[in-house]
């Protein structure tokens, strides 16, 4: 058995997540009080308010926080991976999972990227939408098609097969729309997220998540992260490799069904999502019924996954 922990990203937050670990798991709750944040890091995320959550600014933060306490649950019940990857914003979690940077370093990036991101573009003139059943060469013609100058379409996510997210201004995916659906898309679900995230308008903030990444110092990683920007393993030799995969991370496609298809590739059969949500459970499932796929984000999960681990 070779196991791959997967880590979510923005959108799978919830009030409430990981409470139960923390008052379940000793390990939990010296982790989740151990992270230190401008804000009340473990209010948020036990009681809400949702709408603060769903904040960028703070969601970023709040979902790592919450990955990480649950982690600690795992790793106390001899739960390892031989590798790991992340959504977007998980990667950072792998990351903390592969040793290369510890938990508060991670805090403190993610409060920082989450802030940039938050206030990258002008509220209410960019965002995502979630194109399903179409391939990638039909949803590139149309992103060719309405981008202009002054608008822009881009893919942000390789999600699965048969789910590619697009990222750009709300007035292209306006005109996109239709044609999606006349090229054969089934549906085209505009996402609830404040900008154009995983898109060349978000160079400017990356440049400024560079200059942050330079104030912190981050070790090799101890097991595989296969990084987003590739769906691959990259070789990290020094702190400048990584500095630079994080840079181009948020201004780039989310390669996530790349990743998931390399791992199987080399030779991972056994698949943990953690963290709130289950979607990236739902992606591995699309991209290979082959596989042993576990979702962890209750004590119930956890509990479950260790019985069958033990048989």
């Amino acid at each position: 058995m070779k196991t791959a922990f997967l880590f979510a990203g923005q959108g799978s937050q919830k009030v409430g997540m990981a409470k139960e670990f923390y008052d379940t798991f000793t390990v939990s709750q010296k982790r989740m009080d151990g992270l230190q944040c401008d804000y009340d890091l473990k209010r948020l995320c036990f009681e809400g308010p949702q709408d603060q959550l769903d904040d960028t600014a703070y969601a970023q933060s709040a979902i790592v926080a919450a990955s990480l306490t649950i982690l600690e649950a795992l790793k106390e019940k001899g739960i390892q991976a031989d590798g790991c990857a992340g959504l977007s914003l998980g990667e950072y979690t792998a990351l903390c999972a592969a040793q290369s940077f510890d938990p508060q370093t991670a805090i403190d990036i993610v409060r920082q990227r989450g802030i940039l991101m938050a206030q990258a573009l002008p509220a209410g003139t960019t965002g995502m939408a979630a194109v399903l059943g179409l391939d990638e060469n039909a949803i590139q013609e149309v992103c060719q098609i309405v981008t202009r100058s002054n608008q822009i379409l881009e893919i942000a996510n390789y999600n699965c097969p048969g789910q590619i997210v697009v990222t750009g201004h709300k007035e292209a995916i306006e005109q996109a729309t239709p044609l999606l659906l006349e090229k054969g898309a089934r549906r085209v679900l505009p996402l609830s997220v404040s900008g154009a995230f995983h898109s060349s308008l978000l160079i400017p903030a990356s440049e400024k998540l560079e200059a942050v990444l330079r104030t912190k110092h981050f070790a090799l990683p101890k097991i595989p992260v296969y990084h987003n920007i590739s769906g691959q393993v990259e070789s990290i030799q020094q702190e400048e490799d990584l500095i630079q995969i994080l840079k181009k991370q948020i201004c780039q496609s989310v390669r996530f069904e790349q990743t998931i298809r390399q791992m199987i590739k080399d030779g991972f059969d056994t698949f943990v999502e953690i963290g709130p949500g289950k979607s990236l459970s739902g992606f591995v499932r699309k991209v290979s019924k082959d596989v042993q796929v576990y979702t962890i984000n209750t004590v119930q999960d956890l509990e479950g996954m260790v019985e069958t681990w033990n048989r």
